[in-house]
């Protein structure tokens, strides 16, 4: 069976934020999973042909303005129309470095990938308020579940 492709896009603007990507890469990358490859990149690095090659997206973000980042939103901007046709039904899932509730910011991707007619396949991960190290492991849970569900086919 031919290995599948987890791409992993993450506004990382602090340590925090790249402590949560890493999390989120390592639950991928579990030792327990096979047949999957965790690729991240930062959402200004990541491409169309990324998208294209992903048989499964996991989104993070920072919570800015009640919306999600520019740079998530520049990813957005470059792939939507190269990868409209082609990536309908992408399994994807969302984590959100919220300070306040991320509703906005949820609200804001959300439409987005209704748009390019992705899957959610989780509840979206919404880490708000103050940091907590716990974010970490919810953060490696979900790269986890996610890779899972690639290995086994169900996602």
């Amino acid at each position: 069976m031919p290995e599948k492709r987890l791409l992993i896009v993450a506004h990382v603007p602090s340590p925090n934020t790249t402590r949560l990507m890493k999390a989120v890469v390592a639950g991928a990358n579990s030792p327990d999973i096979s047949g999957v490859n965790a690729i991240a990149k930062n959402p200004f690095d990541a491409t169309s042909e990324d998208v294209m090659a992903a048989n499964g997206i996991i989104l993070g973000t920072t919570e800015n303005l009640g919306y999600m980042s520019g740079a998530l939103k520049d990813f957005f901007d470059r792939i939507y129309y190269p990868c409209l046709e082609e990536k309908q039904g992408t399994p994807y899932a969302l984590y959100i470095r919220a300070g306040h509730d991320g509703t906005g910011t949820r609200r804001g991707v959300e439409t987005i990938v209704t748009g390019l007619r992705w899957k959610g396949v989780q509840e979206p991960l919404i880490l708000k308020g103050d940091w907590q190290d716990s974010f970490v492991g919810s953060c490696e849970e979900l790269g986890m579940a996610m890779a899972a569900g690639l290995e086994a086919g169900i996602i």
